[in-house]
């Protein structure tokens, strides 16, 4: 398994996050999405790497801006 973290400018409700997670579990495979406004980020669960620039640019689409994406494992 994959855990991605994303850091995402301009979430600032559980709108923001429930918005953010549903996009992600729609466009990609992933076992689980946790988004936190407080944070700023978003964490995903997969078997496969994500695609940074698909996922750059479905988040712009929902009027936010992924600042950086690390992955481990």
């Amino acid at each position: 398994m994959i855990k991605t973290t994303l850091k995402i400018e301009g979430m600032k409700c559980k709108m923001c996050e429930a918005h953010v997670n549903d996009m992600i579990k729609q466009s990609f495979d992933v076992k689980k999405v946790r988004s936190s406004a407080k944070d700023g980020e978003t964490v995903v669960v997969s078997e496969k790497a994500l695609d940074a620039e698909k996922l750059g640019s479905q988040i712009e689409e929902l009027g936010f801006k992924l600042v950086s994406v690390s992955s481990e494992g």
